[in-house]
Parts: C-alpha cells; sequence; structure tokens
C-alpha cells in the first residue's frame, strides 16, 4: 500500500475514535445533576446502612426474670455494631434470683430504638396494674421499629391496645392469666415463639433465647445466628412451630 494512502487511513482511524470517545464523554458530562445526586445518595445510603449501629433497649423491673432478659441480650450482643441499654422507672433492679442491675435509661423518657426487649417474670403481676407503666410504654412502642417480649412481658404489651389484632405468645405456664387480659390478641397456645409484623413474642424463659437468634437470623442471616449459638455453645430450637409446653386453647 502506498505510504501516505495508509498514513490517512491510519490518521482517520485515530480520529474516528477520537470523536467516539469525546461523544462518549460528552454523553456521561450531559447526566443530569439529578442522576448523578441519586447515584451518589444510593452508595452513600448503602455505606450509612451497613455501618449503622443496631440500638437496642431493654426494659428491667423488680422480678424480672433473669434469663427471660440475659439469654437474648447475650445472643443479640454478638451482633457487630449493637449497642444495648437497660432502661427502667429506677436505677437499680432485682431480678426474682436476686441479681440486680444498673439502668442505662430511665421510663421518665422515650428512647427511639431499633428493637425494644420486654422480659416477663413475677414483676409484671403488678406492672400490668401500673398506668404509668402501661402508658409510657405505649408511647415507647411507637418509638420502636420491633418490639420484643419474652416470657409474660407479653402481658406487659396485652395491656397496650398496640398488640391488638396480632399474633402473639406467651409462658405457657401463665397462658391462662396472660391471655386474659386482652381478647383482642390472636393468642397462639402451640408457639415457641411468634413474628408477627411489628411483634415478636416468644413462650416462656428459655423460648427467648431462640427467638433471639431467630431475630439475629432475620437481620444477619443464618449462618450468623448458628455461629452466635456455637460460640455460646447453645443448641438452638429454630422451629417456632416446636413448642414442647403447648396448651390447648
Amino acid at each position: 500500500m502506498n505510504p501516505r494512502r495508509q498514513f490517512l487511513k491510519l490518521t482517520g482511524s485515530v480520529f474516528t475514535s477520537s470523536l467516539m470517545a469525546s461523544a462518549s464523554f460528552h454523553s456521561l458530562a450531559s447526566m443530569s445533576d439529578e442522576s448523578t445526586q441519586s447515584l451518589q445518595t444510593d452508595v452513600n445510603e448503602k455505606s450509612v446502612s451497613a455501618d449503622k449501629t443496631y440500638q437496642i433497649v431493654a426494659l428491667v423491673f423488680d422480678d424480672y426474670e433473669t434469663l427471660d432478659l440475659h439469654g437474648p441480650i447475650e445472643m443479640l450482643g454478638h451482633m457487630k455494631n449493637v449497642d444495648i441499654k437497660l432502661i427502667a422507672n429506677t436505677q437499680i433492679c432485682k431480678s426474682y434470683q436476686g441479681p440486680r442491675v444498673v439502668a442505662d435509661l430511665l421510663t421518665s423518657n422515650i428512647h427511639p430504638c431499633d428493637l425494644l426487649i420486654i422480659p416477663g417474670g413475677i414483676g409484671t403481676r403488678s406492672l400490668v396494674a401500673n398506668n404509668t407503666m402501661t402508658h409510657w410504654l405505649t408511647k415507647q412502642i411507637s418509638a420502636s421499629k420491633k418490639v420484643f417480649s419474652i416470657c409474660t412481658g407479653s402481658a406487659l404489651l396485652a395491656k397496650t391496645v398496640s398488640l391488638n389484632h396480632h399474633k402473639a405468645t406467651t409462658n405457657k405456664m401463665a397462658y391462662q392469666w396472660v391471655t386474659s387480659l386482652n381478647h383482642q390478641v390472636d393468642w397462639q397456645p402451640s408457639a415457641r415463639w411468634v413474628d408477627d409484623r411489628k411483634f415478636l413474642t416468644s413462650s416462656g424463659v428459655s423460648a427467648g433465647t431462640d427467638a433471639a437468634l431467630f431475630w439475629v437470623s432475620k437481620l444477619k442471616g443464618i449462618s450468623e445466628a448458628q455461629r452466635i449459638a456455637r460460640l455460646a455453645e447453645y443448641t438452638w430450637n429454630h422451629d417456632p412451630k416446636n413448642d414442647p409446653f403447648a396448651v390447648s386453647s
């Protein structure tokens, strides 16, 4: 081929490639500011979501059942980026078994959170008649993304209208008493735990630990729940229908 024609052909190819690259650049540059901001917002939101601390607030009161509280927070507390605070109407509360805990927060205020935990215990027998507690709990439920009761903690929920028209369960040894407090709740007599929209309610005492691992699996996946169960050397009952203590309705 003539050297001059070869040079012109090569030059033309380079020029065409340059035009295409320039067109692509201007096409990207002409993207609307709104589209660019939307893309950046999506990236930022995913980043923030991944790093966001999961806020847990757990109610305590005199004569709460020790394992109702400490079983679930043992499991939930092994997730990354979790902050757990205790809330009570007094600074120090004594569990039914004797050990005392110090509250981080007081029920004189409402504290927005990702998860509100409500344990049960003998103390709920008197708390259900405490209108101040019921009024506070109703407001706190509204400020919580998810509410998790263990054992007779569901009795405190039942005294609010918040649990109405939801499926729920409770300690089967106290089933008749708890269910008598609110007939607008769809009580489940055979369930290790029940997850219905905003409310996660478990059966008695140790069932709360099973339900907590279930919630870990919902948040972080089944492998994370299994990892935590192994770490605690705990045999997890992961089937909510497997309720050894079921009662007839």
